[in-house]
């Protein structure tokens, strides 16, 4: 193991810790755990690599925009549905049942990958496809994170679908505050008759909610002892997708609750 690269990535990331002000030397040598002099010479050779640059107002250090070019070509690389593609599957082989990548365009979801259950009577849909967010599990997972003005805006868009559908405006809210607190979303055939769903939204690395993944099938077969069944699944896949974007859950928070969805969180728990 190559310690001194070791070294030059504790400091980079101490350097980049957005919680705190440009860290000066010394500041840095005591969070990082290193002499004065080993954290002078790594910041040295970083600020020579391009990657740190000496903060002129307050006399620390801070990242450069090199940093950030860095992590935009990453970003660039990252396709959901690349990564998606097995954590699916594997969500699949699990249930039984097809399943979804979505995301949200407006006051709906659209399809963006889908596996199909190898049961004879299967939820129907197609990639590329849409569906009323408010009426399906993904569509629902999504909204949750969302603001109430974003809700509020498409409150004349509520249209009955089924007899289970939730048009008021009052009936989505509280089942978006369910959504939120248990930590995924189900629909009680509100989209098609007799079909239903349970979700789980997708953080990307800033802590927002990118897209969704669920499982849909017939209400016959997802019972509400098959929800509970299999909602630890969607769950369990939906984070493992998050994590591969690079969301880095703090097992002190709950996932979503970075600067994105602080104000929705709280309003949310009311």
């Amino acid at each position: 193991m190559d310690k001194t690269l070791l070294k030059g990535l504790m400091v980079l990331e101490a350097v980049t810790d957005v919680e705190h002000p440009p860290r000066t030397v010394d500041e840095l040598a005591a969070v990082v755990g290193l002499t004065r002099s080993n954290a002078h010479r790594t910041l040295q050779t970083l600020i020579h690599a391009g990657y740190i640059a000496r903060d002129e107002r307050g006399g620390g250090y801070r990242g450069t925009v090199r940093l950030f070019e860095l992590g935009a070509r990453q970003l660039a690389q990252l396709d959901i549905r690349k990564l998606a593609t097995p954590l699916m599957q594997a969500l699949a082989d699990k249930t039984g049942e097809t399943v979804h990548l979505s995301v949200l365009d407006g006051f709906d979801v659209v399809y963006i990958d889908k596996i199909d259950s190898p049961q004879p009577i299967r939820a129907y849909s197609m990639v590329g496809g849409r569906a009323p967010a408010y009426a399906v599990a993904t569509g629902k997972a999504l909204l949750a994170y969302q603001s109430d003005a974003y809700i509020d805006s498409y409150a004349n868009a509520l249209v009955a679908h089924t007899r289970a559908t939730l048009t008021s405006l009052e009936a989505l809210r509280e089942d978006l505050k369910r959504v939120f607190k248990q930590g995924y979303a189900v629909n009680r055939g509100e989209w098609r008759e007799g079909v239903g769903g349970v979700a789980r939204v997708v953080f990307n690395n800033l802590e927002q909610p990118v897209a969704a993944v669920g499982i849909s099938g017939p209400l016959d077969r997802l019972t509400a002892a098959q929800v509970k069944r299999f909602a630890p699944e969607v769950v369990g896949c939906a984070t493992a997708m998050s994590h591969g974007l690079g969301y880095r859950e703090d097992l002190q928070r709950s996932p979503g609750s970075g600067a994105a969805t602080s104000a929705v969180r709280s309003r949310r728990s009311q």
